[in-house]
């Protein structure tokens, strides 16, 4: 995901880099003594239940900038990948998320890699129902086929002989919805699933699947100055659905100008700011930023300290929203 002058934006990858770059442009200062000392999850994050079964703090870890450019292929460093992970559970995080089209097959492998034998009360979500030709590039895919073989894949490459979530990654414009479910709930119901997710829908798909099956969590793009889905987050809080944004600081020109003043005055970064506001939002966000320095990690994981005023949660949700091309 990455900054597109005017506010525009192309959902692929984000990284500080980006940040820094358009908050200069912008003529926004960054804060560059974050806060907190010792790194740990904050008590004050609270936790989140997962379909009543599987609880997790909550400020989880988004591992799909563990892969090279365009998401495709191993990244660049896999030590370094491999140290991120490591260190995001030395921290207390125990929700990691990925999916089969990270790499593709790449990001799962490296989470196995670096955690196997997994800690007991660690919570591997993936995804499946798209699929990869290039860097870049994204097809759908959700038949039936596709779901129970992508399953299998992941269950083999994550070493594991049940996925935790398993999320349908986006409906298949030619594969009726209840089709691709119902290959997810068969999959349940042989053990190798144990709860059921879904991701870019709206509320009408949230709706239909609980008619079918116990729905544990909708993952969205969301943040404070992108609300398209506050409806999906109202509709998620009232009905006890973790809710896991994904892009949590896509921002705008005075967005970003409200954060950056925001962060300077808790001495904090933009993205800890960011954060701090999505937690607040709702007791059933689950955010989980991702990255691929431990240095940003361990900046992400102390966002959980950070108490915003009222005031200022109010002016960030009061800021312009952006507009994205689809």
């Amino acid at each position: 995901m990455g900054f597109v002058s005017g506010g525009m934006l192309k959902a692929q990858d984000i990284s500080k880099t980006f940040i820094i770059r358009d908050c200069a442009t912008h003529g926004v200062t960054l804060n560059e003594n974050p806060i907190g000392g010792e790194f740990a999850l904050q008590d004050s994050a609270g936790h989140i239940t997962l379909g009543s079964k599987l609880t997790v703090h909550r400020l989880g870890y988004g591992a799909m900038r563990l892969t090279g450019p365009g998401i495709w292929g191993p990244p660049a460093d896999p030590a370094k990948a491999i140290a991120v992970l490591r260190r995001a559970v030395e921290l207390g995080v125990n929700f990691v998320d990925t999916a089969d089209s990270y790499g593709p097959n790449v990001n799962e492998e490296l989470i196995a890699e670096a955690l196997w034998p997994y800690p007991d009360d660690l919570v591997i979500a993936t995804k499946g129902g798209w699929e990869r030709t290039g860097p870049g590039k994204w097809t759908h895919n959700a038949t039936p086929q596709h779901l129970r073989e992508a399953v299998e894949g992941s269950l083999k490459r994550l070493h594991v002989d049940h996925i935790d979530l398993y999320q349908l990654h986006i409906p298949d414009p030619i594969v009726a919805f209840e089709a691709s479910l119902g290959t997810m709930i068969e999959m349940q119901q042989q053990g190798k699933i144990r709860l059921i997710g879904l991701s870019n829908v709206t509320q009408e798909h949230i709706e239909r699947a609980r008619k079918l099956v116990p729905i544990a969590s909708v993952q969205n793009r969301y943040s404070f100055a992108d609300r398209e889905w506050d409806y999906v987050v109202d509709y998620c809080t009232k009905n006890g659905i973790a809710f896991i944004p994904w892009f949590p600081l896509a921002a705008g020109k005075a967005a970003l100008q409200a954060v950056a003043r925001i962060a300077q005055a808790h001495s904090a970064t933009p993205m800890q700011v960011a954060l701090a506001w999505l937690l607040r939002r709702s007791p059933e966000i689950l955010p989980i930023p991702g990255t691929s320095s431990v240095a940003h990690l361990e900046e992400n994981v102390n966002a959980t300290s950070l108490q915003l005023s009222q005031d200022e949660f109010d002016e960030l949700a009061e800021v312009d929203q952006l507009t994205f091309s689809r």
